[in-house]
């Protein structure tokens, strides 16, 4: 924004509230839930759902849990209006949720609305009035405070005439939302739901819900719980109404401000999977449940299986989850960086080892807030590689996607040089592309060496213990017969090839396993060869049916990187 632009705006004016006490609560328990992507969600949609779309998301959104479910504004539209008699006329809506429509303080609106309700259960009645000063100069042409509540009084008497009349099977919840409560006078806001109330009359047995909507995000986060924590002191009766929070994201912080307006007192809230809503949108529901999950409070809320729920949302809504996006994004839980990634293999490594001590070990892993699994996310994705990666990371890889696990020291060599080959791309490489890499250049090499073929015999030497090796090696083109004696295999071929004045190395490290995932034949070998001239070091992988083959090949492919 250039400066010349900043005299139109002023700081948005706080709360006198000097001794608020919410910055030293905990949350501790769950709220209560209400969806509202079949309704707020619904209505940014630039194609709304079909009655078919939105019976869809029903049945989804009664799956994860949700007791309280806004299905629409059934007086406003006729698809609104049959896609509630659908749920009713098919006995759709189980008996533990209850839904919630939203009516304007329109006499015609709210008779329609009740038209809609009948034969169901359970409902609760959502009636709302905008409230702030610039909705009552501007929409409302400077009516008065006294015209606004009038509305809101006039609106709530006849959704209480109505629902008196409705039969007693049919229980009718009521809830008054003081809309853009977030920028009307907190006085004003209190005695307009004061007037209300009066009116409804609620009990602890029979509470109102008292929706208190930041329908445009004008603040800080702490202003917001400011409001809330002085709402909820100055309301009477506290314990017959249940104080609702309903955020929006103008900006970007609608999560934080549902999170500081629970602390600050309020019992409810409302929002929508993935915080689809108008402008920059709703509260995300998934992620203030999922936060309070991760600090181990129950929700009743059920996204284990969040890639399910999230493709039902992208078809429905024909929105797409973005890839930043906390816990559902495609890329939040992969890490890139090298040093991000050396961390994270540690930590899968220690709580492995740890896990078999405490079955009940909490989680802790670095840059991981949650198990992905915990959602129904797979670990394939965590560590991605390109040319940020570092050798941990490249090593995950080859162990978690190809069953290799990589000598520690190996890690370097392997990693510099594969995400130097990232870089040289330009892009990421995929596992697959990892794994052909690594052979291609670091297993069973044959560029200047090639073992053609290796005999063993464990008696010739006659000494205890001793080997008798025979071996054909080409080098350079030629083809050289072999023998030596030692210890073992690679100690025998290492004589033999001294003996042939072809060793200018030192064996210093040598590693085998079974390949996991691979054939049960199939072992991995790695062998660390020192320069006798420069000591440098290199390592080379060897694979084969045959273990001890491995070891050899692992060496060869040593010599040739050495070279």
């Amino acid at each position: 924004m250039n400066s010349n632009s900043l005299h139109k705006y002023r700081p948005f004016p706080p709360v006198s509230l000097p001794d608020r006490t919410w910055p030293d609560r905990v949350l501790e328990r769950a709220p209560i839930w209400c969806s509202v992507d079949l309704r707020d969600g619904n209505q940014a949609l630039p194609i709304p759902m079909s009655v078919e779309e939105k019976i869809e998301m029903f049945d989804l959104l009664v799956r994860i849990g949700f007791k309280q479910i806004e299905v629409g504004f059934p007086s406003a539209a006729d698809t609104e209006f049959n896609f509630l008699r659908r749920l009713a006329d098919e006995n759709r809506i189980p008996d533990d949720v209850t839904v919630q429509v939203l009516v304007q303080c329109r006499e015609h609106l709210i008779r329609r609305t009740f038209e809609a309700l009948e034969g169901i259960p359970r409902a609760i009645v959502h009636l709302y009035n905008s409230t702030s000063p610039l909705q009552r100069r501007i929409t409302f042409r400077d009516a008065s405070r006294e015209e606004i509540k009038r509305i809101a009084v006039e609106g709530t008497t006849l959704v209480r005439e109505l629902a008196s009349q409705v039969p007693g099977s049919q229980r009718i919840d009521f809830q008054y939302s003081p809309e853009s409560f977030s920028d009307t006078e907190p006085d004003f806001s209190l005695e307009v739901c004061e007037a209300v109330k009066a009116i409804w009359q609620p009990t602890r047995e029979q509470p109102m819900i008292l929706n208190l909507p930041a329908t445009v995000e004008w603040s800080t986060p702490n202003v917001h719980a400011d409001q809330i924590e002085w709402f909820c002191r100055h309301i009477s009766g506290r314990d017959t109404v249940v104080i609702s929070l309903h955020t929006h994201n103008d900006r970007g912080t609608g999560i934080a401000a549902t999170e500081l307006g629970l602390l600050a007192g309020a019992d409810r809230v409302e929002g929508t999977l993935f915080g689809n809503g108008e402008r920059t949108g709703n509260l995300d529901l998934v992620v203030v449940a999922l936060n309070l999950n991760s600090h181990g409070i129950a929700t009743g809320l059920d996204f284990s299986d969040l890639p399910s729920i999230r493709a039902v949302y992208e078809r429905c809504t024909r929105m797409t989850v973005p890839e930043r996006q906390p816990y559902a994004g495609e890329l939040v839980f992969t890490a890139f960086s090298g040093s991000h990634q050396d961390a994270i293999k540690k930590g899968f490594d220690r709580r492995t080892e740890e896990l078999a001590q405490d079955p009940d070990l909490t989680w802790g892993v670095p840059y991981l807030t949650i198990d992905p699994r915990d959602i129904g996310r797979s670990y394939e994705a965590i560590i991605r590689i390109n040319s940020q990666s570092g050798r941990g990371g490249v090593a995950y890889v080859l162990d978690r996607d190809h069953g290799l696990d990589l000598p520690k020291t190996m890690h370097h060599q392997v990693g510099h040089a594969i995400y130097t080959h990232a870089d040289r791309l330009g892009r990421e490489l995929s596992s697959d592309e990892i794994r052909e890499y690594f052979h291609a250049h670091f297993v069973n090499l044959r560029t200047r060496f090639e073992l053609l073929d290796f005999d063993l015999d464990h008696h010739a030497s006659g000494k205890p213990g001793e080997v008798l090796c025979q071996a054909s090696l080409r080098s350079d083109g030629s083809t050289l017969n072999l023998s030596g004696t030692g210890n073992g295999p690679i100690n025998a071929f290492v004589h033999a090839l001294d003996a042939a004045g072809l060793k200018n190395f030192n064996v210093t490290d040598y590693r085998s396993h079974a390949v996991r995932g691979g054939s049960d034949a199939d072992s991995a070998a790695f062998v660390q060869l020192r320069n006798a001239n420069t000591d440098e070091l290199v390592w080379g992988c060897g694979i084969d049916s045959s273990i001890e083959m491995a070891g050899l090949r692992a060496l060869v492919s040593a010599m040739n990187l050495l070279v």
